[in-house]
């Protein structure tokens, strides 16, 4: 009997049932060995050797594939293809005694299906320790940084607190787009639209917009009140309107790429409001149950097989015209892509969403018909549509005026891979008109709009800033964001934006002033490119550690001696009522409170609550107050409180 370990126990399920009684498949749960939680675990003297431990937890399981590897012929590593699965394999084969190690193999697929599995078998490799180097430089890494700053986060500001390398720079992006926010002074600018008839009464009115003035279009904050656009309407109240062009034109739209990591969970977050925590986990199921590829991926690659099949599938249930006409491939845009062979795709193209049984949870099924529709699509015909532009010019005095409007119109001819997935284009159709024809003038319409400031990110354009510059990969780009909510840095808004807590900006504020590298976007995009280089076997993995941590080490003991905890809080006007001091507004285990500023020959403090202007909706007496559990969840409850027990995890509306 050979044995195959793997990491899932729903993983070693599938793979079980694609293999004879001579194969027994079974899972680690995870790793079987880590650094420990209650001390550094890193030797810096010993060129930053690891002291890995086999946590509690673990145990258990390390027992059950102790008792398996006794009855079986040879060990067999099937681990995920990327660092981290990389790494459990060879904790696996450290964590056992030489007498229990017996021969071992280590083989990857990039599906959980018969053939994958099969050909995986044929070939055979060693661990690549380049791989499992760059998991523990990372892990080590994040060890340094997380270790060292969380316990002056303690002593500085609040028990608690944490700070690691890669959160810590999203918790800064998040900021800054809210400073931006708060910042933003809006501009006001007016649109003028005409609705236009042609004289011919069979034809249908339409609308179109002022575009330009002496030839020239009109920059967006020319006409910036309401006296600049009735100055120009009254202007054209008494012109003719003649249609100066039409430009018709024939527009091809490709259909996107498959999807990558990336790009999948900004597509889930977008079309099923999904979070990038719950897209990984419901596309981890749906790999482990063999129905889809690899989900950590950076690559647009699609195998030659996966490309016949979909041919198939698509000429079958759709009709020939509506295959592509040849094979559609896609080339990576990411500079570092690796680990991964493919794009996130179906293993089976011909099992449709509808197809899949009761197995699968809903949330999994509406995963995966986006996953199958992206991939179905790419090898779709392209999508035709009719664009059509009107030139309309105002004419006084049987000469041309200064003003221009324009209406444009789009129509679907062919929809294509529409047919699969569809995007969000508006058609627009608008009433056959002919050159020099005139136009009646039914209605002029100026309206005022003010520019918007940007929005809060969402999880989905989180991780596109994120791909965007570099920092993190495939696999860490659900737990950074994950991360950052649980220790509550960052929250949502009633809009599932999200937007810096009260704390998150402090801790920023401080990492900013006094760690800047730490949150500093190039430094952490080249740390990343420096594990890039590892994993490719470029450079030794200790190279980034030495590079960073004794410079690391001492600035951190220079912060510790130039930052106070005192000139971490903040003054405030009110006075302490039993010695007359001044309250300091300080950070505790449960948030902000007030302190005397002569503590501790003052032990006087109070709560502090943030009163929102907004009546309680129970009492009517009292007003809102913002509030916070123990664990930090924001809340609001009445100033009445205890004669009003009205409590809301959501804030009530004015």
């Amino acid at each position: 009997m050979d044995l195959i370990i793997v990491e899932s126990p729903t993983k070693a399920n599938t793979i079980q049932k694609f293999l004879k009684d001579n194969f027994v498949v079974c899972s680690s749960y995870g790793h079987i060995r880590d650094l420990p939680k209650s001390t550094l675990g890193v030797d810096i003297e010993k060129n930053f050797e690891p002291k890995y431990i086999i946590p509690t937890k673990a145990r258990k399981n390390l027992s059950e594939l102790k008792k398996n590897i006794k009855e079986a012929n040879k060990i067999i590593l099937a681990t995920d293809e990327d660092r981290e699965g990389e790494a459990i394999s060879w904790h696996i084969i450290k964590a056992l005694k030489d007498n229990e190690l017996k021969k071992y193999e280590r083989i990857v697929f990039h599906e959980i299906t018969k053939s994958a599995i099969e050909n995986a078998l044929k070939n055979p490799r060693e661990i690549n320790m380049d791989l499992v180097d760059a998991q523990q430089s990372r892990r080590v890494l994040d060890r340094l940084v997380g270790y060292n700053l969380s316990p002056f986060l303690w002593r500085k500001v609040k028990r608690g607190l944490s700070a690691g390398r890669v959160q810590s720079v999203a918790v800064k992006l998040i900021c800054e787009r809210e400073n931006e926010i708060k910042k933003f002074n809006p501009q006001e600018y007016w649109e003028i639209k005409a609705l236009l008839k042609s004289k011919k009464e069979e034809k249908d009115d339409f609308e179109a917009t002022l575009q330009k003035k002496d030839g020239k279009i009109i920059p967006r904050f020319e006409i910036n009140s309401k006296g600049e656009a009735d100055k120009i309407t009254k202007d054209l109240k008494d012109a003719e309107y003649k249609i100066k062009d039409i430009k018709r034109e024939e527009r091809k739209q490709n259909p996107l790429p498959p999807f990558t990591t990336s790009l999948l969970q900004q597509e889930a977050g977008i079309k099923l409001r999904y979070s990038a925590k719950f897209t990984m986990r419901a596309a981890q199921a749906l790999y482990e149950k063999g129905i889809i590829t690899y989900h950590r991926t950076d690559s647009f690659n699609l195998s030659k097989q996966s490309l016949f099949e979909a041919k198939k599938v698509i000429e079958e249930k759709y009709g020939k015209k509506y295959w592509a006409g040849y094979q559609r491939e896609y080339k990576t845009r990411s500079k570092g892509a690796q680990e991964a062979h493919e794009a996130i795709r179906p293993t089976m193209p011909e099992k449709s969403p509808n197809d899949l049984g009761e197995k699968f949870k809903k949330e999994e099924k509406k995963l995966y018909d986006l996953i199958w529709r992206r991939f179905i699509a790419t090898q779709m015909a392209t999508a035709t549509i009719d664009f059509t532009l009107i030139e309309i010019e105002t004419i006084k005095e049987k000469k041309p005026y200064k003003y221009i409007f324009e209406a444009r119109g789009q129509i679907i001819k062919f929809d294509g891979f529409f047919k699969v997935y569809p995007i969000n284009l508006k058609e627009k159709t608008l009433p056959d008109l002919e050159e020099n024809e005139f136009l009646n003038l039914l209605k002029l319409i100026p309206s005022q709009h003010f520019t918007k400031p940007p929005a809060r990110y969402s999880e989905a354009m989180l991780v596109k800033i994120l791909e965007k510059y570099g920092i993190g990969r495939p696999s860490t780009y659900a737990p950074i964001i994950s991360t950052i909510q649980e220790r509550n840095y960052i929250e949502k808004d009633e809009n599932r934006k999200l937007k810096p807590t009260e704390i998150g900006i402090v801790v920023n504020e401080i990492l900013i002033k006094h760690f800047p590298e730490i949150v500093d976007i190039k430094f952490t995009a080249k740390m990343e490119e420096e594990l890039d280089n590892i994993a490719e076997g470029k450079i030794r993995w200790q190279k980034p550690l030495e590079e960073f941590y004794p410079p690391f080490e001492k600035h951190l003991e220079k912060k510790e001696e130039e930052v106070k905890k005192k000139d971490l809080t903040k003054k405030t006007k009110e006075k302490c009522p039993e010695c007359g001091a001044p309250l300091l507004l300080r950070w505790g285990k449960f948030g902000k409170f007030y302190s005397c500023s002569k503590f501790p020959d003052c032990k006087y403090s109070k709560p502090y609550f943030e009163e929102i202007n907004i009546e309680c909706p129970k009492c009517k007496k009292g007003k809102i107050r913002e509030l916070r559990t123990k664990k930090g969840r924001r809340f609001f409850g009445c100033s009445e409180y205890p004669k009003c027990d009205f409590m809301s995890w959501q804030r009530p509306k004015k």
